[in-house]
């Protein structure tokens, strides 16, 4: 008598639980993580390089060395629908240099078809350990198909066969499905010296930056924004507000 009466009101909190969720907001604004110290700042004269490439590399390899962050090279993808309706996903970077950042996926995903109708697309990289961020803005283009291959090779050859067994984004029954495909190309490839063809739908892309933005977050909100972008055409950069960069670039500081 006494478990049914505490399994009845366990399940009558529960339910004014789930009522009390359906009618308020959480407030989550006292939530605060601690920054950096103001004796810790980025500035001007921090920069290793006066084009954002250099620059990242920089933070990037500084990343690379702390353990508490597992994938340094997860971006966060923003792409836009012709719609006009933005999405955003995780992706991993796997290069990059001078000509851009490249990453990889499925040509028929929701990003893939929206980048498609429209190439211009926002990547942000967080990392939360070091109190950093890097924000890029520009436009997305297919690597050719000779490089696509190659990487595709370079995977571990479950995930090739994963590749192969996705058609991202497209609805299916259940998981059944994608182990029933990937147990058939399993029995086919899981064996030496056999190649799984790297399949039409999957390649990869590069985003050919406009803009780049440095961000490190400081205790007092007073947070360290350092921007580089190519130069509006007229552009003088002054020296105080606008100053001259590298290779094509100039770069400014932005309030918080």
């Amino acid at each position: 008598m006494g478990s049914t009466r505490i399994i009845n009101l366990s399940n009558t909190f529960s339910k004014l639980g789930l009522n009390s969720l359906r009618n308020m907001s959480i407030d989550i604004g006292g939530m605060r993580i601690k920054y950096k110290d103001k004796d810790d700042t980025f500035l001007e004269s921090h920069l290793v390089s006066k084009e954002p490439f250099g620059q990242f590399k920089a933070w990037f390899d500084e990343a690379c060395t702390k353990k508490e962050i597992l994938e340094p090279n997860a971006m966060c993808l923003a792409t836009v629908s012709k719609e006009g309706f933005p999405s955003a996903r995780f992706v991993l970077c796997k290069g990059y240099g001078k000509d851009g950042f490249k990453f990889f996926t499925n040509y028929g995903s929701r990003k893939a078809n929206e980048m498609n109708n429209n190439p211009n697309v926002a990547a942000t990289f967080y990392w939360e350990f070091l109190n950093r961020s890097v924000r890029i803005e520009g436009s997305v283009e297919k690597l050719d198909e000779e490089e696509s291959t190659r990487y595709f090779h370079s995977r571990p050859v479950p995930s090739q066969i994963a590749a192969c067994t996705s058609f991202q984004s497209t609805p299916i029954e259940s998981r059944d499905v994608l182990v029933a495909r990937e147990a058939v190309l399993e029995q086919e490839y899981m064996i030496p010296e056999k190649e799984v063809p790297k399949p039409s739908f999957w390649g990869g892309y590069i985003i050919r930056p406009r803009a780049v933005e440095f961000w490190q977050g400081q205790r007092d909100r007073l947070h360290d924004r350092i921007k580089f972008r190519k130069p509006k055409d007229g552009e003088v950069p002054d020296g105080k507000l606008l100053h001259q960069g590298e290779d094509g670039w100039v770069y400014e500081r932005l309030s918080p």
